[in-house]
């Protein structure tokens, strides 16, 4: 019997966690490999954060050309060739993709195109993506396969009308009418571009308002500058049954409303509500990991599984689905792997970013979750409108949202929905990391007329 292929290290999946990860690691002299089932790059580079956001910089173009003329610019009819937008958002994805594997291959990593599953607690079979198996070992494995989308249960509803968040973006045509189910970050993102792209767009959202983690007042405005832009957003949703239509190009989906029931026919159906973790092929149970009642890996705060020497980092964990987070998860394990360091994820921040047009930006707590704490808390908010630059551009839709902690001063969340909302978010973030005194900010020189002044005008609110 031929023996296994040994490694000191593993890791299963390319994301933004694991590609710096196997660079560190050979890096330190360890010999490892790397399994990727699809391409390299994981979901941020290949189907999420580049090929959406660069998708959405084109739709954002197709918008400002349509606002010309409040300029005092004639820019003349629009149009929007999304098959030219789909291949220069492949072209980006294509030569992101490509500086990975160069890192790889200088760093001395054996990338294995397959897919992998456990047949013991230090061993692996991988079905290789050109034909036959390889059997492999390591003393350190980390499993970093990711998260897909989740599809929709609708009786009726035609297969070949469904998209995600994958198939959406290989469309030669914006749809007639986009049903879009889930709004959230994937929902508002595809709507508001696809709307910019020429489509008839209804948001369909199971719960009473969009972006739910939100406070209120937030997840009002944002509502507010979909349907300002022409989007229908229908809240307390929940699709019932579909149906196609005799010509089989469009499909009737009925709505339970608060109003009552609604019949909307739709092109296609953009499913946009969830994912879930990509651990069904792992074969797990031969190593003895843990998954909970969802699939995601168990890990405690340092990424360890229950099993030594098996950690698991980025979406298949579960939590907060973000790359800044999975490469945060990498930082922890190169400290913890590679330095003989105690770096854990307890208590680290978990900024965000929804890339609808204006941004939201949010990080630590909102208020709500703020009063359900029972913390003692100001809270400091100005429409955008109230920043000049903002005025200046003709972008100010959108508000500033910060929650103070009443008896220290200190910063502990903020909620910024407009132009550069990521941005601003940053900086009170930075103001976070350091324990500053909002006051700082209140009081702090900001070069005139940027939109960094705004914080001047924010935290002033909380001294009337």
């Amino acid at each position: 019997m031929r023996d296994n292929e040994r490694y000191d290290a593993i890791v299963i999946g390319s994301g933004q966690g694991g590609t710096p990860l196997t660079s560190a690691l050979a890096q330190a002299g360890r010999s490892t490999a790397l399994i990727e089932r699809e391409h390299v790059g994981g979901t941020c580079i290949n189907e999420g954060c580049t090929p959406t956001k660069t998708m959405v910089a084109s739709a954002r173009v197709a918008q400002l050309a349509r606002r010309a003329e409040d300029y005092g610019v004639h820019a003349g009819p629009v149009t929007v060739d999304v098959a030219r937008v789909r291949r220069r958002k492949q072209a980006v994805v294509d030569s992101f993709r490509g500086s990975d594997i160069r890192r790889l291959q200088t760093n001395g990593v054996e990338l294995i195109m397959g897919e992998a599953s456990f047949t013991g607690p230090r061993s692996l079979e991988v079905r290789l993506s050109a034909g036959g198996t390889r059997q492999v070992d390591a003393d350190t494995i980390v499993i970093n396969t990711g998260r897909r989308p989740s599809m929709p249960a609708i009786e009726g509803l035609p297969a070949a009308r469904v998209l995600n968040s994958t198939t959406i973006m290989e469309l030669d045509q914006a749809p007639e009418h986009l049903l879009v189910l889930g709004g959230s970050y994937v929902g508002l993102e595809f709507g508001q571009m696809f709307n910019r792209f020429g489509s008839q767009v209804t948001i369909i959202e199971r719960g009473p308002r969009l972006v739910s983690r939100e406070d209120a007042d937030v997840s009002e405005a944002m509502a507010e500058i979909l349907r300002e832009d022409g989007l229908e957003v229908l809240l307390d949703a929940q699709p019932v049954r579909a149906e196609p239509t005799a010509d089989d190009e469009e499909f009737r989906l009925v709505v339970q409303t608060p109003s009552g029931e609604r019949t909307l026919v739709g092109s296609y159906l953009l499913a946009a509500a969830g994912r879930v973790p990509n651990t069904e092929a792992l074969n797990l149970s031969a190593a003895g990991v843990e998954v909970d009642d969802r699939g995601n890996v168990r890990v405690n705060d340092r990424l360890e599984t229950n099993v030594g020497g098996i950690y698991a980092i980025g979406d298949v964990i579960g939590g907060p689905a973000f790359t800044h987070i999975s490469y945060d998860d990498f930082r922890i394990l190169r400290t913890n792997l590679l330095d003989g360091g105690n770096a854990s994820k307890r208590d680290r921040f978990v900024p965000y970013t929804l890339f609808t047009d204006p941004q939201l930006g949010r990080v630590g707590l909102s208020e709500e979750e703020a009063r359900r704490q029972e913390r003692n808390v100001r809270v400091a908010k100005i429409p955008m409108n109230y920043v000049a630059r903002a005025i200046e551009v003709d972008e100010s839709r959108g508000l500033m949202k910060a929650v103070v902690d009443a008896d220290s001063g200190e910063i502990l969340g903020c909620a910024v929905l407009g132009i550069e909302g990521g941005e601003l978010m940053a900086m009170m973030e930075i103001a976070m990391l350091g324990h500053l005194h909002y006051g700082v900010l209140r009081d702090a020189i900001f070069a005139h007329p940027t939109l960094a002044e705004s914080l001047n005008t924010l935290f002033t609110t909380l001294d009337s």
